[in-house]
């Protein structure tokens, strides 16, 4: 239990004793940040901010004064006529007549930080995916069909009116609910410049004009806005990252100079994670130090990161080569590339509209191409697939645990799908060098099941009743690698349908785990394997069957993918990527079958051209309860026998070392052979 906080005066005096330069007014600041960032798995991680060995009696009262300050900032319940109202006076006084707010930040991320968090803050969704447009008298709120039920949940229907983000285009609705020759304002930094693009030539259709705004409106009303994240940045170590960061500097810098590029702008904080070897925990799920910066064609990177967040001796792994710089200094530099002549690439993709405009007006030559740290980054090296193949192993054995422990207790009724995902996480905490969460764990029971992203809260908590089934997509993060699995598991006797969709879907996966293609191909050839046996009975899934994993990093990752939607990058060896059909029958069930697999080299000795295939990854067992094996051809029966006895291989000598003869027998009885 801590101590009181006993005050600025005896802070500074423990800092000085522990010949720490700060004053209690930075540690007030630092510690704010420190708030602003997600809990991490160590409480005190943050600690090393302060200085690399901190006593006790004044870590004592750094986690008092934490305390304190995260007590003091308990918000009174929103007002959200009163916020939006304040910021429809704002606009007024801009001589503007609407203001976009999007869900999203200045990286373009899948998670944001709560200082970023502002369609939640001003209209309660809390959604993935949307945004809202406040005009002088009418609003709306765009989401799309996951969100249908949750915005009417969240969000007054009084203040804002209902949007789907794709059957309802934003422009027809700006053109009816703003007036003829209105100004939509934008901040900038929060749209790409393909969005800024596209958006202003439909408003001028329409005899509107797209305004960028200096200062985000949002942010002029939001009186305690968080401030930006404050997590530890550290180097992710070589025996883990394979390569080195002058390594990696130097090969796309040579990329840059083959091609006539004088320097890269990067905005994607994963990509500057693995150029440099560093991680943090800025948001969460994602290892992500949020960040920009410039690569020049000398392999020198100027990094532009607030240097609070480094913890003792990252500077030194950078090295001389790469200049720390704060974070409002980005533009400066933008500018000095343009003096230069410079002729400087940026992923239109992914890159704000602010940093484009800001080139192009320092004379910037720009050069409009995908980041070039994008594709090296998604084909892992010989170190990182050793660590995801070791991070599995563990993850396996964790799972292993949860399902054995769920066919104890499932059967009563009681299992609660809050209480499965803590128990899951349990098991996960208790292996070496986890790191959290990769994604918000989907525990779905019954009908919860069949909808795709649902996340379970309070208010929808289901218990896993028997007859019924339970999805479970989750994953966790390691230092050696990053997980992603998802099993369907049937909680006492499945109905014969429930058998047959899911057998339909097990074949789809298997298919794209025996895929042998040419180099060249990509996952939007492959897609169609894992529908074909769901499309034979009239059946689909709305979503892509797989997606990019990083190492250590984003569980969602770019650019390979298996999907309906057209790529052009060709899968290459080291992708590692999901292989995820389903079939969701509304207000029901789910089913989804996901393991991670990597693209790999194949020696065909009649081959005439070179192959590639797939290695699995993942090492958990798929419920043999809910196989029909008359619907499975032999080559089927056989994939699934040999990936069990390859699961059953690989993790009973961790569980029997561990002293787990229960699960032990467990994993024998879940992993033995099919017979048809």
């Amino acid at each position: 239990m801590s101590s009181a906080y006993r005050g600025d005066e005896t802070l500074a005096q423990l800092l000085a004793q522990a010949g720490l330069p700060q004053t209690p007014a930075d540690i007030r600041s630092l510690v704010a940040g420190v708030l602003a960032a997600p809990e991490g798995e160590d409480s005190d991680g943050w600690m090393v901010l302060v200085g690399a060995r901190v006593p006790e009696d004044l870590a004592g009262q750094l986690r008092a004064l934490k305390a304190e300050i995260a007590a003091g900032r308990v918000a009174d319940a929103p007002d959200y006529a009163a916020r939006i109202a304040a910021l429809r006076g704002v606009l007024a006084r801009a001589d503007l007549d609407g203001f976009i707010v999007p869900r999203g930040d200045e990286h373009q991320g899948e998670y944001v930080p709560p200082r970023a968090q502002r369609l939640a803050w001003l209209t309660g969704f809390t959604g993935s995916a949307g945004h809202a447009v406040v005009g002088r008298q009418r609003a709306a709120i765009f989401v799309d069909g996951r969100y249908t039920l949750q915005v009417q949940t969240e969000v007054s229907g009084d203040l804002y009116e209902y949007r789907h983000l794709v059957d309802d285009p934003l422009t027809e609705w700006v053109g009816e609910a703003l007036p003829q020759g209105g100004r939509l304002g934008y901040d900038p930094w929060l749209h790409t410049a393909g969005w800024v693009e596209r958006t202003r030539q439909q408003l001028e259709r329409v005899g509107l004009s797209l305004v960028p705004c200096p200062d985000n409106p949002v942010d002029c009303v939001w009186t305690d806005q968080p401030p930006p994240p404050l997590a530890p940045v550290v180097a992710q170590d070589l025996p883990f990252a394979g390569d080195s960061a002058a390594d990696k500097r130097a090969r796309i810098a040579g990329d840059l100079t083959r091609n006539g590029i004088g320097a890269v702008v990067l905005t994607q904080p994963d990509s500057i994670a693995w150029l440099l070897n560093l991680r943090g925990a800025d948001v969460p799920c994602t290892p992500l130090p949020l960040s920009f910066a410039i690569l020049k064609d000398d392999a020198q990177v100027d990094l532009f990161i607030d240097c609070r967040k480094l913890a003792p001796g990252v500077e030194s792994h950078l090295g001389n080569q790469v200049a720390v710089r704060a974070p409002d200094e980005l533009g400066a530099a933008l500018d000095g590339l343009g003096r230069e002549g410079r002729k400087v690439m940026a992923d239109p993709a992914s890159t704000s509209a602010w940093i484009f405009d800001r080139l192009h007006m320092a004379g910037a030559k720009l050069e409009r191409d995908p980041d070039p740290c994008a594709l090296p980054k998604a084909c892992k090296n010989e170190a990182e697939l050793a660590g995801t193949r070791a991070a599995h192993i563990r993850d396996g054995a964790a799972l292993v645990r949860f399902l054995h422990w769920l066919s104890q207790e499932a059967p009563s009724g009681t299992v609660s799908e809050i209480e499965a995902a803590d128990r899951l996480l349990a098991f996960r905490r208790a292996n070496d060098r986890f790191r959290g969460l990769s994604f918000d764990t989907i525990a779905g029971a019954g009908p919860n099941g069949a909808i795709v992203h649902y996340r379970v809260s309070e208010a929808t908590d289901r218990r896993l009743e028997p007859g019924s089934l339970f999805l479970l997509d989750s994953g966790a993060q390691y230092q050696d690698g990053t997980t992603d699995v998802t099993r369907t598991i049937a909680i006492g006797a499945p109905t014969p349908e429930m058998r047959e969709r899911f057998t339909l879907v097990l074949k789809g996966h298997i298919a794209i785990s025996t895929a042998r293609f040419p180099r060249g191909t990509t996952g939007s050839q492959l897609d169609t394997l894992a529908r074909l046996p769901l499309w034979s009975l009239g059946l689909d899934y709305d979503h892509g069957t797989g997606h990019g994993v990083g190492s250590y990093l984003s569980v969602h990752e770019g650019p390979q993918r298996i999907s309906k939607v057209p790529n052009s990058v060709a899968l290459q060896p080291g992708m590692i990527l999901s292989n995820e059909p389903g079939y969701y029958k509304t207000g029901a069930y789910g089913i989804r079958i996901e393991n991670l697999i990597v693209v790999q080299p194949l020696d065909l000795p009649m081959a005439e051209r070179p192959m590639l295939g797939f290695e699995v990854l993942t090492l958990a067992p798929i419920d043999r309860n809910l196989v029909e094996p008359a619907l499975l051809t032999q080559a089927e029966i056989a994939w699934l026998n040999a990936y069990h006895t390859q699961v059953r291989e690989t993790l009973e000598p961790r569980l029997a070392g561990e002293g787990d003869a229960a699960v032990t027998h467990w994993l024998r009885q879940a992993t033995s052979p099919i017979i048809d």
